[in-house]
């Protein structure tokens, strides 16, 4: 079964197919992907790795964490669930801003 890793600290010029070829080094690779900010298409320094099965991932995980990439010390980690997120668009109770408090700011009122 495939395992998924997380990967931090990269520099902002990795490319999915430099990192494919990083991990390709300790075993098979299903998938790569490296994150970018969905306004300006730029990398955000992290990215998923895919490896075909769990022993695979942990090689990665003792032979590539730690590992410097143009002058970054990488982050190389089993991933997490994503956990669940609001938008932060509109007002949700106490999230909202406005006059009214919450987190958005405005004049408070006295």
């Amino acid at each position: 079964m495939s395992k998924k890793l997380y990967i931090g600290n990269l520099p902002y010029s990795i490319t999915e197919a430099a990192l494919r070829e990083l991990f390709a080094q300790v075993g098979e690779v299903s998938s790569v992907t490296v994150i970018t900010d969905r306004d300006t298409g730029r990398p955000r320094g992290f990215a998923f790795v895919e490896m075909a099965d769990d022993a695979a991932a942990r090689q990665a995980i003792s032979q590539i964490n730690g590992k410097t990439i143009d002058t970054r010390t990488i982050t190389v980690a089993e991933a997490r669930p994503q956990e669940t997120r609001y938008s932060s668009g509109g007002s949700r109770g106490d999230y909202g801003g406005g006059s009214r408090g919450g987190y958005g700011g405005g004049r408070r009122r006295r």
